[in-house]
């Protein structure tokens, strides 16, 4: 297993990332955030997840607790994303408080795995037998892929395998299930592709990698010539065909992830690099169609958008991708929280006839656990090393201490 790999550690991308672990926070725009992350937002985020029931839930599968299950069905993936936030910050923080706080949530999540590998607390007890019976609509996969992505994160932060050893387990049972010879299906939320190429990249395990093409070959990625629909969706679909484009060079997929992101920041991306123009179903709109006033652009979605661009700078090492990536970033994601780092916004219209106020928390509440993930993943995004040397991609008081694409220090 690669203690060390960055999200992006392949021979075929250009460009290999920094570990967050090998970057020093100075004083600064960044470290400012990140110290409010770590000492308001993590910790009231949890607390809002207990008093909403989120782990509860956890409980109520293992058999530690009675009652009944709280939230939306896709209520797990939020801990699994403030999970991911707390063993990132975890990289780059010593807080013992912290790791003794997430090894007790570990302890809750691994608890309520099935026998089987399953995880999930929505389709337990009376609905155990529907299991995989609406992907559309219901979020399984989605849920699953969170936990992978902090399962790696964890496992890179502390080199303890619990929770790797709970997503490898669920895993595996989803590579027995699902296949081209197998049953078939995807999830209706993208996710789980791109954190099935990132378990791939913690573990070395193909069957991992084979499960993400599986997924996108039934979205038909390698035809798509737009980005539309749903634009968390869409975008996180893009970044898993980034993904898998980085570890196979597989050329398809090379040439459907260039033509998407030209098509998104070309003709249907605010100049904030918020993404979305409906309200309805979330959606991107069509080529140019961006109103101000009724702008969605999703925090989640200016995440994914920056994500994205993340993803094509390794494989290119073209400015053009680290410009966006940084315009989503000091736009449409930091517009997304306050600066105490305690509260959100979902949506981020760029002109408005009323007053917005931030919120502590949502029905749905993906916004602010994305956020308390991308506030700690910081340090990843500003540097990357090639054979020729360092290149540094978000500007502050940092430092760095790694070794070039051909081991030289």
């Amino acid at each position: 297993m690669n203690m060390s790999a960055g999200l992006i550690d392949s021979e075929k991308t250009k460009l290999r990332f920094v570990p967050i672990g090998a970057v020093k926070m100075n004083n600064g725009f960044w470290k400012t955030r990140m110290d409010r992350n770590l000492e308001r937002g993590i910790p009231r985020l949890l607390e809002h997840l207990e008093n909403h029931g989120v782990i509860e839930n956890f409980r109520l599968v293992s058999g530690r607790a009675t009652g009944q299950r709280q939230g939306p069905y896709f209520s797990d993936s939020d801990l699994y994303k403030w999970m991911e936030g707390a063993a990132l910050a975890l990289q780059s923080y010593d807080d013992p408080k912290l790791k003794a706080t997430l090894d007790k949530v570990i302890d809750e999540v691994a608890a309520a795995q099935g026998q089987d590998g399953y995880l999930n607390t929505f389709f337990a007890g009376a609905l155990f037998d529907q299991r995989f019976r609406n992907l559309p609509v219901e979020h399984e996969l989605y849920c699953a892929g969170h936990l992978f992505q902090a399962a790696a994160a964890h496992y890179r932060a502390t080199g303890e395998d619990k929770l790797l050893a709970c997503a490898c387990r669920y895993a595996d049972y989803l590579a027995d299930y699902f296949g081209h010879d197998k049953h078939q299906g995807v999830d209706g939320h993208p996710e789980v592709e791109m954190a099935l190429v990132e378990l791939y990249r913690t573990t070395g395990q193909r069957s991992y990698l084979d499960l993400a093409e599986y997924f996108l070959s039934q979205w038909k990625f390698k035809d798509k010539q737009e980005v539309d629909g749903h634009a968390v969706r869409a975008l996180y679909l893009c970044c898993a065909g980034v993904d898998y484009f980085a570890e196979t060079g597989d050329k398809d997929y090379g040439a459907a992830v260039e033509r998407l992101w030209h098509d998104l920041t070309l003709r249907k991306m605010y100049v904030t690099g918020g993404v979305g123009s409906y309200y309805a179903g979330e959606a991107i709109g069509w080529p140019y169609d961006l109103p101000n006033e009724r702008a969605y652009a999703e925090t989640c979605a200016a995440i994914a958008s920056a994500m994205f661009s993340f993803r094509m700078l390794a494989i290119t090492g073209d400015a053009k991708y680290a410009d966006e990536m940084e315009r989503a970033f000091y736009n449409g994601v930091l517009s997304g929280v306050s600066l105490d780092s305690v509260s959100y916004f979902y949506m981020n219209p760029l002109a408005g006839y009323r007053e917005y106020q931030r919120q502590e928390w949502f029905g749905r509440t993906c916004c602010p656990t994305n956020m308390v993930r991308t506030l700690a993943a910081v340090p990843g995004y500003m540097y990357s090393v090639s054979d020729e040397g360092v290149w540094v991609h978000l500007f502050d008081n940092s430092e760095v201490n790694w070794k070039l694409a051909d081991g030289t220090p």
